[in-house]
């Protein structure tokens, strides 16, 4: 009796373990190791300057439903804000301004952590399909900001990019090496590959 009622335990944990990796491989549910927030750093690296051209606060959007949705459920964005989309691999992508309400810029980041495309890209108007207003760009990760935000910091092509991501405030992806410090660990960056050839951000 007692090894039967084990076993129905076994059961429901293994069928709860199951529908659970279902809803986060899906994206209905985030896992609760990826990463919420972080900061990007642009660097301009022909310079010796210390000092980035930009360091922006980011939402992270790295599960197939958080980078569906991307911005289209902001009314806005601040300056020195915006939101990350981290993919698994680097290839040419297409964004969309689906059911957006603001421009933005768009800048797309390959492997090597460099920017190689930059995009300024419009709201829909009244009536117009979102899905219509296309840009591409090969990226491992997308960066969406304010639309202006990358003419205001002189941000361009070819541009190093530093990238930092936080999870219940521990450290899971420290991208270009700084100095070494206590507090600080580092690990590569890991997101879910999507099935469909377009990315949908807003």
């Amino acid at each position: 009796m007692a090894l039967e009622r084990v076993w129905k335990g076994l059961l429901v944990i293994a069928a709860c373990s199951v529908v659970l990796v279902l809803l986060v491989q899906s994206g209905i549910v985030s896992a609760p190791w990826t990463a919420d927030e972080g900061e990007v750093r642009v660097v301009d690296d022909d310079t010796d300057e210390d000092e980035p051209k930009a360091v922006v606060e980011v939402e992270v959007a790295d599960t197939p439903g958080e980078r569906y949705t991307g911005l289209s459920d902001h009314d806005s964005l601040e300056s020195g804000t915006g939101m990350l989309f981290v993919h698994e691999d680097e290839e040419e992508r297409t964004y969309v301004m689906r059911e957006m309400d603001f421009d933005i810029d768009i800048i797309f980041i390959d492997a090597d952590r460099t920017v190689t495309t930059i995009e300024h890209a419009r709201a829909p108007e009244p009536g117009e399909d979102g899905e219509e207003l296309q840009y591409s760009g090969e990226a491992k990760w997308v960066l969406e900001v304010p639309r202006g935000y990358a003419n205001e910091t002189g941000i361009e092509v070819g541009d190093e990019v530093e990238i930092d991501l936080e999870s219940n405030e521990v450290s899971v992806g420290t991208i270009i090496p700084q100095e070494p410090r206590a507090d600080a660990s580092e690990s590569v960056v890991g997101a879910r590959s999507i099935a469909e050839p377009t990315y949908f951000d807003s």
